[in-house]
């Protein structure tokens, strides 16, 4: 588990830091507590030393040596503490006379303490070493000088520090002991947690190469609701939104070849005809057959180029300021003799009063081309659509209502994506509505689509006034419209 990954990550930085802080206190730690033990030995030693000074001083002797001698000798015999600390009386030479062991002293035994003492300032010294028996021990001697400042004797208190160490092993051991259990209490804890995040990780890995490789049903179990849990459900939303894609993808390719395919076998067709030789009457429907299907092909063409297009961000509009009625005058009266052919109704509202657009030409006309196209081919015999222009808040909106089929309320959200088709029994390539969509938009403007089913569809479109545009320059969209803003101004 910690071989690589997230894994090995956590248990370097997050187990490496713990340890570091653990050891560091642990040390530390023991280093306060051993201190402190020192500390209150060397207290008790200097308060032992400090009382028989006391009483030095406040005898009517010991002003000398043979009343140094009698007074310690006194106060070592009756001491009650000789089992736990032992004290030395040294004569002025630096020979120990007497102990309160009873025993005779080791006069090879080395006196760091009391050699510091003789040059202390403060006419004391303390040592804490080990003895040539190997005991640790600690002392502390005290020189004692008479009036003149000769020196008259000394005397030395000593401890083991042995019970000390123990206790302070003890002590340090606890303390490992308590960073161990919290080491492992962190390192299961942690792999626990890691391992609840690596495994779905791992799942949603395998599954985000099943959905690399084309199998857009696949999915990942949700366990918990945190962050993994909506990672899980993004992932599960992903592939559902692309295997709709592919399914609409599937279908556009399906529906662009049959597209290409009608127009292509009727021009096949009457080009063989009039290849075999045909009577002029038959030769002049013929020709207008193919000229029709060309023209249908080539917009069909153009609008798969204008979509690419789009799509890679390399459509450029020509922009001018325009006279959007011409514009939309002009797309209404190409539908004018199709609509009467198809018996249906299209009536046109004119309003002559409304204020000119920054725009291209042919891209705005190719909106209304398209939206006019699509309420045709929803519309049965009967329908009625109209086309209405109007000025609002600074604002063109151009609204083209039909009575056809309507569009089906969970439909309605999708219908400006590309590939996107609500009814498929229809001709069309899926992709005129998101081309119209996205040259509204580029033109600073929106694309708006209300429906009820078995009742009709209202397209908005809404672009910008030039003035608008002047007024508030954060709508526009494209290079070319700022570029003429500029100009104007």
């Amino acid at each position: 588990m910690i071989r690589k990954g997230i894994s090995r990550r956590w248990f370097i930085n997050t187990i490496g830091i713990v340890f570091v802080i653990l050891t560091v206190s642990i040390v530390t730690l023991s280093l306060m507590v051993q201190s402190s033990a020192y500390n209150g030995i060397e207290l008790v030693l200097t308060g032992r030393v400090d009382e028989l000074l006391n009483m030095l001083s406040g005898s009517s002797g010991g002003h000398n040596a043979s009343e140094f001698t009698a007074i310690t000798r006194d106060y070592i015999e009756n001491f009650r503490d000789k089992n736990k600390i032992e004290i030395m009386a040294l004569s002025k030479n630096g020979k120990v006379y007497i102990t309160s062991t009873g025993f005779a002293p080791d006069q090879t035994q080395s006196m760091p303490d009391y050699n510091v003492a003789l040059k202390s300032e403060n006419n004391s010294g303390k040592w804490i070493g080990r003895l040539n028996t190997g005991e640790k021990v600690m002392a502390i001697t005290r020189v004692v000088r008479d009036s003149s400042g000769s020196l008259i004797g000394s005397i030395r208190y000593m401890v083991s520090m042995d019970r000390a160490d123990q206790q302070t092993t003890v002590v340090i051991l606890t303390l490992v002991a308590v960073g161990l259990f919290i080491m492992l209490l962190i390192t299961f804890s942690g792999m626990y947690f890691i391992r609840s995040i690596v495994t779905p990780i791992r799942q949603m890995s395998a599954t985000a190469k099943q959905i690399a490789q084309g199998d857009f049903e696949v999915r990942i179990e949700k366990s918990k609701d945190d962050e993994i849990g909506q990672l899980c459900e993004a992932i599960n939303d992903m592939a559902s939104e692309l295997g709709a894609t592919e399914r609409m993808k599937n279908d556009f390719i399906s529906s662009v070849s049959h597209e290409l395919r009608t127009p292509l076998t009727a021009i096949k067709g009457w080009a063989e005809t009039l290849h075999d030789g045909a009577d002029p009457v038959t030769a002049e429907k013929g020709m207008s057959v193919i000229i029709r299907e060309s023209e249908r092909l080539s917009g069909l063409v153009e609008e798969l180029l204008d979509f690419s297009r789009l799509q890679s961000g390399r459509l450029r509009l020509m922009v001018s300021k325009i006279d959007i009625l011409a514009e939309l005058d002009e797309a209404v009266y190409m539908f004018t003799d199709r609509a009467r052919t198809e018996h249906k109704q299209l009536n046109y509202e004119e309003n002559t009063v409304l204020s000119p657009v920054y725009g291209d030409v042919d891209r705005l006309r190719q909106v209304f081309v398209n939206i006019i196209d699509n309420a045709l081919k929803y519309t049965g015999e009967g329908g009625t659509i109209t086309v209405s222009p109007k000025e609002a808040d600074g604002f063109i909106q151009v609204v083209i209502r039909d009575t056809g089929c309507g569009i089906p309320a969970e439909h309605l959200p999708n219908v400006k994506k590309k590939f996107y088709k609500a009814n498929q029994l229809v001709r069309g390539s899926g992709i005129g509505l998101a081309v119209a969509d996205e040259i509204s938009v580029l033109h600073g403007g929106s694309l708006t689509v209300e429906s009820r089913e078995g009742v009709g569809t209202t397209v908005t479109i809404s672009l910008p006034t030039c003035r608008t545009l002047e007024e508030k320059p954060s709508l526009v969209k494209t290079q070319e419209i700022l570029k003429q803003i500029q100009e104007r101004n």
